[in-house]
């Protein structure tokens, strides 16, 4: 009997090991399954490591940018547009981590946990995709940034549906470059400069501190500054101008003359906490997820017991703060919204191979940055910087609000990375915009007329 007895106490517990066996499998198969079936050596869906069971990627206006043809992958019929939305769609080998390609791979190859890649068998391709993105404005940002590195970012700042996301450099996926991998021409083509690229913000960060500023120093306009080239805190060593701007230049004027005097004077005068406090509220050091599923860089902003010198330099953008443009480019689009942050949007819709659509649920939200009397105080600091400053007739019709920034890097002016970010102010246009240039030596000057040209293309051109 207790044999027996033994013998029956040993199946049950093989009988529930067995069981548990099974459950853990069918949770991994729910949680992972479309990781496994997306593995390279799923002949369905990749072949030479290249994927190519995946559905149609459309652009905004239906422009075809990726398809399977005769089981390969076939892209946008012009090289020019093949480039400009590289980052956006993908490499064929997935080297793009940001690309759509790689990050809704499940989707668009039409994987599910019954069937799993059937009707790429059925039908030889995938789901669809339709973009946010116009490549008609992809195609001149990228002719605008004329080879050099950088990025150049577009959203409506009301819907939060990316229009523009290119980066350079880039390459042809039907021609790709024999020197890809050793030319530094083409040193970090598979960063998507946009999203994930680490720079200092320069002058741009201006933007920040005004807001800390605004939110903090109740008398901060009735408040004038002297600035007779730079400025030496009581701890460190002097902090330069880039022009002498007198004895009485106001709040409005240091930031439309970019006075890195009065910046540093009211970065060290708010101290690390409350410049800590405004850059988190803003962002600064947490990433950015587009459509639920591409992430950012989240930056880095650390000034904890900073020196005065330090704080000074951090107010102006030139410390040790690291940012990914898109931050910036949400920064605006928030003061462009009444202080609130639309999430960012790159996918419009999915279909199936019948054409019919998908209720795939892509997140929406609104997250407020700032209050909104601290958003038009800004907006109109913003504006006052292109009427007073930059010059309105630089940007004929397109009501910008704008602030440029000329990153140093090192002593060799050829080597700052030009910004240029902000929002046009137009019901009928609300969009904001970022422009990066590296080795750009001046925001305004080589960034300023690169974001105008694809504005005016976006604005005068629409259908």
């Amino acid at each position: 009997m207790k044999r027996i007895s033994r013998r029956g106490i040993f199946l049950w517990i093989l009988s529930a090991l067995f069981i548990a066996g099974i459950l853990f499998l069918t949770v991994s198969f729910v949680h992972h399954g479309s990781e496994w079936a997306m593995k390279r050596y799923n002949r369905h869906l990749y072949s030479n490591g290249e994927l190519i069971g995946a559905g149609t990627i459309y652009d905004t206006n239906d422009k075809i940018l990726a398809q399977t043809v005769d089981g390969k992958r076939v892209y946008a019929e012009s090289a020019t547009t093949r480039k400009s939305t590289l980052h956006i769609v993908g490499d064929p080998k997935n080297f793009i981590s940001t690309g759509v390609q790689y990050t809704f791979d499940s989707k668009l190859t039409g994987y599910n946990l019954l069937f799993g890649v059937y009707n790429i068998e059925r039908y030889g391709r995938g789901n669809d995709m339709k973009l946010t993105i116009d490549s008609a404005i992809c195609d001149r940002a990228y002719r605008a940034l004329d080879g050099r590195k950088g990025t150049i970012g577009i959203v409506n700042y009301k819907t939060g549906d990316i229009v523009c996301a290119v980066s350079s450099p880039s390459f042809d996926v039907n021609d790709v470059p024999d020197n890809l991998e050793t030319s530094e021409k083409y040193e970090g083509v598979y960063i998507n400069r946009l999203l994930t690229a680490h720079y200092v913000p320069g002058s741009t960060f201006k933007i920040v501190t005004a807001i800390c500023a605004i939110e903090n120093i109740p008398d901060v306009y009735e408040r004038t500054w002297v600035c007779d080239g730079g400025y030496t805190p009581a701890q460190g060593v002097e902090i330069k101008c880039n022009a002498d701007h007198g004895k009485k230049i106001n709040f409005n004027d240091a930031l439309a003359k970019s006075c890195n005097s009065v910046f540093a004077q009211l970065a060290i005068e708010l101290g690390d906490k409350k410049l800590t406090a405004t850059a988190k509220e803003l962002g600064i050091g947490s990433k950015i997820t587009v459509s639920g599923a591409i992430e950012s860089f989240e930056g880095k902003f650390k000034v904890d017991g900073a020196a005065d010198d330090l704080l000074g330099w951090t107010g102006i953008g030139q410390g040790e703060t690291r940012i990914a443009p898109i931050t910036m480019l949400r920064i605006v689009s928030a003061i462009a919204n009444g202080g609130s942050a639309v999430s960012f949007n790159i996918v419009d819709d999915f279909a199936n191979q019948a054409g019919k659509a998908l209720n795939i649920t892509l997140p929406r939200n609104k997250i407020e940055l700032m209050s909104a009397d601290t958003a038009a105080k800004i907006k109109t600091m913003l504006r006052y910087n292109v009427t007073e400053q930059y010059g309105d007739y630089r940007y004929e019709g397109l009501y910008l609000c704008a602030k440029s920034g000329t990153a140093q890097i090192d002593s060799n002016d050829n080597h700052n990375i030009a910004w240029f970010t902000g929002f046009m102010d137009d019901e009928n246009n609300p969009y904001a915009f970022v422009v990066v240039i590296e080795n750009g030596n001046s925001g305004s000057q080589t960034a300023g007329p690169v974001a105008n040209k694809v504005l005016q293309e976006l604005v005068n051109n629409q259908s």
